[in-house]
C-alpha cells in the first residue's frame, strides 16, 4: 500500500523483504530478498539506496545507524526506531518525557514473577518482537507462571479502561506535526487483533484534543520523522494513557485511503520526502474491518461472499495479495463508508461477516 502511493510521486523503489514471495516484489522496481533483522543484508541493501523507510520496526538498528552516518537518510531516524522497538525503553521514554502511561517494571526472567506479585494483574510483554498481540500474556497471579514468558520483559499494571483509541501522527524533516482524528478500535474478543475501527472514535471533543496534544508530544519528543501511530486507553475517570506506539503505517490508519484527504501512506512519504503534509480531514464516517482468515483453514486462500459484499454501496475492499491463508492472518481489510455514524456501524455489522477466506 506503501508503494501504491508512491506511483504518484514518481518514486523508484526497492524493497527488502525475507518472504520470496512477498506481494510488495511484484510492485516495486527492484526486489531483494533477505532478512532485514540481519546486519550485513540492511547494510548493502541501504548502501543503495538515497532514502531508506521501514515497513516495519523489527529491523537491524545498527546497520540503520550505520547508514545514517554514511549519509543515507534513514526515516524514521534509527535513534527513534531503537527506542521505540523496545518496549522497555518505550516505557522508560513515557516516564522521561511525562508521557500519560501505564505503570510498570522491568523483569530479566519470569523467575522474577515471585517477588513482583504485588503488582499483579498485569500483562507482561516481550521487549523485543511482538506483534499483533504476540508476545503479549495476561498474568493476573502466580497460578500463570507457567505461560509466562522467560527473558526480558516488560510487566504493565492492568488497565480499567472503556475504550481504545489510536492518533496517527506525522511529523516531516521540516518539524511540521499533523495528526489525523481520532479512531476507536473494537479488538476481537479472543485473538488481540482489531476486529474494526470507528472513525471518528466516539467520545467528547474534550478527550479528542487531548489524544491528539499526547501522540503530538510523543512524535515530537521522539524526533520522529515519517508516521507515529499512538495507540491509547481511554479510562472511566476520563483520563488517557499510551499503551505502545508504532513508527510506520498502522492498521488503525488503513481506512485513510477512502475517508480521508489524504491516505497515511501518502502521508508518510510526504513526511519522509521532506514536502508539505497533505490534509487529513475526513469525508465522512468510516469503519474498517479487518479480513482474517478462518478458523479451521490454512492453505491456498478462496474467498467466499465477494460478490455479495462488493455489492453494497459504499463498501471497499483492499486485499493484501497473501497466496496462504491461516486461522486469524491479516489477509486484507473492508472499508465502509456512510454519511452518519449509525449508518456506518450499521453498515459494518451487515457486511463484516459476508467475506470468508477458506482453503
Amino acid at each position: 500500500m506503501l508503494l501504491q502511493a508512491g506511483l504518484d510521486f514518481n518514486l523508484y523503489t526497492l524493497v527488502l523483504d525475507p518472504d520470496e514471495h512477498a506481494p510488495c516484489r511484484y510492485l516495486c522496481e527492484e526486489f531483494v530478498h533477505g532478512d532485514f533483522k540481519d546486519y550485513e543484508t540492511v547494510l548493502a541493501f541501504g548502501k543503495r539506496c538515497d532514502l531508506l523507510t521501514i515497513e516495519i520496526e523489527h529491523v537491524n538498528v545498527d546497520a540503520l545507524f550505520e547508514l545514517e552516518a554514511a549519509g543515507v537518510k534513514v526515516y524514521p531516524k534509527p535513534a527513534s526506531i531503537k527506542t521505540i522497538q523496545d518496549k522497555g525503553l518505550q516505557k522508560e521514554f513515557f516516564a522521561q518525557h511525562s508521557v500519560p502511561s501505564a505503570p510498570f517494571r522491568l523483569l530479566q526472567g519470569k523467575q522474577e514473577l515471585e517477588s513482583n506479585q504485588d503488582f499483579l494483574p498485569a500483562f507482561q510483554k516481550l521487549r523485543k518482537g511482538g506483534y499483533d498481540g504476540n508476545g503479549v500474556v495476561r498474568i493476573s497471579s502466580l497460578a500463570d507462571i507457567g505461560k509466562a514468558f522467560e527473558g526480558a520483559t516488560v510487566l504493565e499494571k492492568l488497565v480499567n479502561f472503556d475504550k481504545e483509541i489510536s492518533v496517527i501522527c506525522a511529523r516531516n524533516t521540516n518539524g511540521e506535526v499533523k495528526a489525523f482524528p481520532v479512531v476507536e478500535q473494537v479488538m476481537h474478543p479472543a485473538h488481540n487483533l482489531v476486529d474494526y475501527l470507528l472513525a471518528p472514535a466516539q467520545i467528547s471533543y474534550k478527550l479528542q484534543r487531548m489524544a491528539i496534544e499526547i501522540a503530538t508530544h510523543v512524535t515530537t519528543a521522539l524526533d520522529m520523522v515519517g508516521l507515529l501511530a499512538v495507540e491509547m486507553f481511554v479510562t472511566p475517570d476520563g483520563q488517557i494513557l499510551v499503551n505502545e506506539v508504532a513508527p510506520r503505517p498502522h492498521n488503525s490508519g488503513h481506512h485513510t485511503m477512502k475517508a480521508n484527504a489524504t491516505s497515511q501512506f501518502e502521508q508518510h512519504l510526504r513526511a519522509i520526502l521532506g514536502l508539505p503534509l497533505g490534509d487529513t480531514e475526513p469525508h465522512c464516517p468510516a469503519v474498517l474491518v479487518n479480513v482474517l482468515g478462518e478458523a479451521g483453514y490454512s492453505g491456498e486462500a478462496v474467498y467466499e461472499g465477494l460478490d455479495e459484499v462488493l455489492q453494497e454501496p459504499g463498501v471497499y475492499l483492499h486485499l493484501y495479495g497473501k497466496k496462504f491463508t491461516r486461522p486469524y492472518r491479516k489477509m486484507g481489510h473492508l472499508t465502509v463508508l456512510a454519511p452518519t455514524v449509525e449508518e456506518v456501524k450499521q453498515k459494518a455489522d451487515t457486511i463484516k461477516n459476508r467475506l470468508k477466506i477458506i482453503a
